[in-house]
């Protein structure tokens, strides 16, 4: 199955390992919360997708696959 949809939930705790795991999705913003780059793209980074959701400590990022 493929990603199509990637978000992060509110209650993002600011420690940047979703950055760290996956940086051609994921980045931080001046306030240092994590959000879902415009323009990734997720079928090509799907397992990293996939390894930030289970590694983020407070359990925010969530995929939908099709």
């Amino acid at each position: 199955m493929a990603i199509k949809k990637v978000w992060i939930e509110e209650g993002c705790i600011s420690d940047g390992i979703c950055e760290e795991i996956c940086p051609d999705v994921f980045a931080m913003d001046d306030d240092d919360m994590a959000y879902v780059k415009p323009d990734a793209d997720f079928s090509a980074n799907e397992d990293c997708i996939k390894e930030a959701a289970e590694e983020c400590p407070a359990e925010v990022i969530k995929y939908e696959e099709e």
